[in-house]
């Protein structure tokens, strides 16, 4: 018997089922789409706030985790606000645009005092006080991400917990791969501005179209100026400045990056006329006659290559990380050095060239490898952090032919840091160095595979207190972090970032007692935060400090939370104590596998060791994530403390300077043990569709 003959009204009342199931099905599918453009409106705003302030703020790549921390305080208020009858969506736009030109209009830096961090720079500088400028951009950041982040808020009230979180995911993930194309393309600014610009008028009403579209124009105009500019291009780290000297001289480019001198590219006989000796002095301190085959890191525009090449290098591998500034290089260094058939470009991180060569050299040499973010902290801007550790000195005299030479050289400017760099040299070849410095600022330091490879006029001496000279570690990277004081300005901005926290909470969330049900979730933000920044530094030694690099681990994450919510969404899971002892399990044999054993490993064994290690208390810890959000009772207050967990993440990032970054491990470990000690005996009930 069917369905028919069983109950005939069956048939009458199936056409007006589906007719409803359908409506509620297209009615899902469209808040689905609003979600899925929200969130990636709000990670591509992000990022492009972070790259763009980055490069047109002076000496903001210093404190660019300040960026990130205000765009996390910002997507949890966001979701906080979507809870209300009023907005900040229709703001988010107008205050985008007004900081945009009001950056381009009246160029800042953030301006500093002190002699725990190292500024490289020859800038006269100007502007506001970092205590004036970091606020006022940090809050700035927040309200521009709140409107975003509102939109997925009040999409989350709208859909059961776990779907609107898988959406949200999808949604981010859609975002970060879009801004890593435009990265991989060179887009200018006027790109990010008009991908931008599309979305926030595709998601506002009707009626507010226009009114958006009117703000997005004087946006686009600004990075319409910037973009074509001749002599500004972007690459996937800087923004590039080409400027011709001052007065005039024929071959000689000064070339900027974020704003601040990187490099000055000038021909060989000029460099030898006004007695540039840090340039040449390498080569005197060699004790071999023929130069051989030479690995330059750091070879950029090709200035140092082409001194290379006229002293008789047989054969120069040239490794450099930023593409950009490698084709200004090409294009405009009037020695022409890369044209020279003897030259062979790498576009590479200097560390992960070192540790995937099979391929030994006669001279080594590390050309001014700077870059803009002296103390890394959370930021993973600081290009070079693992090329000065005793490790990758260790690396380098493995590099060395019998009678090879090492050296590097570079506007130091402090004589513990000459130090400290000399005593790595000789903590790795067993033997002091050379050191030859000019004008107290500037020093080379060479060294020979034996000390008969090496010709020095006086072997190096140290100056400044034994603390200050211990080498920097793959576990502790911070060259330049002095390590007896934590930088007094840290302390003050990351206190206020916490503060701004818990007002923002309390303000937009009422009473913290009505917050008490989600704090476990809260420090599983932290701890999740804390997680991230060790995969980063750990992929970073691994593979290179490139941005894909960084973009895959990101990615790789936000895949990885993905599967666990699907995971948790389609299958039974155990019960959540258990998710919690198999993911500090796991944490622990992350703590134990030293990375030493996994940069030994050929590529895809480590590729694989890496993932497994760093993914899997990823994946653990989002299903226990997952099956406690779902049982929220407000999955938009639970969103947003989860999120500003992260803050506190973000700020315990700093401790890596004296813990180094596996004994972050420890503190991840503590932060979800005591999530799991606030899991309230009672769960909130379930209410509405979240």
């Amino acid at each position: 018997m069917d369905i028919a003959e069983k109950n005939p009204a069956a048939l009458t009342d199936a056409p007006e089922k589906v007719s409803a199931e359908g409506h509620r099905a297209e009615s899902e599918g469209r808040v689905a789409t609003r979600l899925v453009a929200s969130a990636t409106l709000m990670l591509f705003v992000e990022l492009a706030l972070i790259r763009w302030l980055g490069s047109n703020v002076i000496h903001l790549s210093y404190f660019s985790n300040f960026v990130l921390l205000g765009s996390f305080l910002g997507i949890g208020a966001g979701f906080l606000i979507s809870r209300k009858s009023w907005s900040i969506w229709p703001w988010s736009l107008p205050l985008l645009t007004l900081l945009t030109v009001g950056v381009i209009r009246y160029p800042m830096s953030i301006q500093h005092e002190g002699g725990e961090i190292l500024y490289w720079t020859a800038l006269e500088l100007g502007g506001p006080p970092a205590w004036l400028a970091l606020p006022l951009i940090f809050c700035l950041v927040a309200v521009i991400l709140a409107g975003p982040a509102e939109l997925v808020g009040r999409c989350f009230a709208k859909l059961p917990a776990l779907k609107a979180y898988r959406w949200d995911l999808i949604g981010s993930l859609a975002g970060i791969v879009a801004f890593s194309m435009l990265s991989f393309m060179h887009a200018p600014s006027l790109i990010w501005g008009l991908v931008a610009g599309v979305l926030y008028v595709a998601l506002s009403e009707k009626k507010r179209r226009l009114a958006m579209a009117a703000w997005t124009l004087p946006l686009l105009v600004i990075l319409f100026n910037e973009s074509t500019d001749e002599n500004i291009s972007w690459s996937p780290y800087y923004k590039i400045q080409t400027l011709d000297s001052d007065p005039p001289i024929d071959g000689v480019v000064n070339i900027r990056a974020n704003g601040v001198p990187h490099q000055i590219m000038a021909p060989l006989e000029l460099r030898r006329a006004m007695q540039y000796d840090i340039y040449f002095t390498p080569y005197e301190r060699r004790a071999s006659a023929e130069l051989g085959d030479v690995l330059i890191v750091g070879a950029g525009s090709g200035s140092d290559l082409a001194i290379a090449l006229d002293n008789g290098a047989r054969s120069v591998d040239a490794v450099d990380i930023d593409p950009r500034i490698m084709e200004v290089g090409v294009e405009q260094n009037i020695d022409r050095p890369y044209q020279d058939p003897r030259v062979t470009r790498h576009i590479n991180d200097g560390r992960a060239f070192l540790e995937g060569t099979d391929k030994t050299y006669d001279f080594i040499l590390f050309a001014l490898p700077d870059s803009l973010t002296l103390v890394n902290g959370a930021s993973q801007i600081r290009l070079e952090s693992f090329l000065f550790t005793e490790e990758a000195m260790q690396s380098v005299r493995d590099r060395l032919n019998p009678g090879g030479t090492f050296a590097m050289y570079n506007y130091y400017r402090e004589d513990w840091l000459i130090d400290r760099l000399a005593n790595t040299t000789t903590a790795a070849f067993g033997h002091a160095p050379c050191v030859d410095t000019f004008d107290d600022a500037q020093a080379v330091i060479t060294i020979g595979l034996t000390p008969a490879d090496q010709a020095c006029q006086g072997v190096w001496e140290p100056v400044s207190a034994e603390a200050d000279m211990q080498p920097a570690t793959d576990n502790s990277p911070f060259i330049y972090f002095k390590g007896d004081n934590f930088p007094p300005l840290y302390i003050v901005t990351l206190g206020l970032i916490l503060l701004a926290s818990l007002i923002t909470v309390r303000t937009l969330g009422g009473p913290l007692k009505e917050m008490r049900a989600y704090a476990d979730l809260f420090f599983m933000g932290a701890a999740f935060m804390l997680l991230e920044t060790k995969n980063i530094a750990t992929y970073a030694l691994l593979f290179g400090t490139t941005w894909f690099v960084n973009a895959l681990v990101f990615g790789g994450v936000l895949v990885v939370v993905l599967a666990a919510v699907e995971y948790t969404r389609k299958f039974k899971t155990p019960p959540i104590g258990w998710c919690y002892a198999a993911m500090l399990a796991s944490l622990l044999a992350a703590f134990f596998v030293p990375e030493e054993w996994l940069l030994a490993m050929p590529f895809w064994p480590r590729v694989v060791a890496a993932v497994l290690l760093a993914f899997i208390p990823i994946f653990i810890a989002n299903v226990a994530f997952s099956k406690r959000f779902r049982e929220s009772g407000d999955t938009r207050s639970a969103f947003a403390v989860n999120l500003l967990g992260t803050i506190l993440g973000g700020c315990l990032e700093y401790a890596a300077l004296f813990t180094g970054y596996n004994n972050l491990l420890i503190v991840v470990g503590a932060l979800y043990l005591l999530a799991f000690a606030l899991i309230p005996k009672v769960r909130p009930q379930v209410t509405g569709a979240g």
